[in-house]
């Protein structure tokens, strides 16, 4: 994708690029054609997380780390629920909310998401000094695209 003579910045800003139309396209699929939403995904991603911290998680908490409503939130758990993946556990400190918990702990992280998991094969593959520059790279990034529009 890149040529001899192409500055190495403009190949990075470029493979950004085209990462994010890549994402974009990824996550239209995966709207329509297979398995749980985007959303859906990283709400396990985040209940996984909490529970093997030892901390509970409410639908409201959720929302709120993906930036979504509580409605979007219950349609979405309850689908979770339906397919087995998440369950409910009143909270005892307050009977008006509920705790979200996995209902499975052995289920494999990387099969809720495959993508990650490659990533990861590949990330491993990196030298280590590569490896940290390439985070930071993507981290200042990230905050660029989180910054935009707030």
């Amino acid at each position: 994708m890149t040529t001899a003579t192409e500055d190495p910045a403009i190949s990075a800003v470029r493979a950004v690029e085209r990462l994010r139309l890549a994402e974009a396209r990824l996550s239209r699929r995966r709207q329509s054609e297979c398995g749980p939403s985007e959303n859906a995904r990283a709400a396990m991603r985040l209940i996984l997380e909490r529970c093997d911290q030892g901390q509970t998680l409410t639908p409201t908490e959720i929302a709120q780390a993906l930036g979504i409503s509580t409605a979007s939130v219950t349609g979405m758990l309850d689908r979770l629920h339906a397919g087995g993946l998440v369950f409910f556990m009143a909270n005892p400190a307050d009977r008006r909310s509920k705790f979200v918990l996995p209902f499975d702990r052995g289920e494999d992280p990387d099969a809720i998401d495959p993508v990650t998991a490659r990533i990861r094969e590949f990330a491993s593959d990196l030298p280590a000094d590569a490896a940290g520059q390439i985070a930071t790279f993507l981290d200042r990034v990230r905050e660029v695209v989180d910054a935009e529009c707030d």
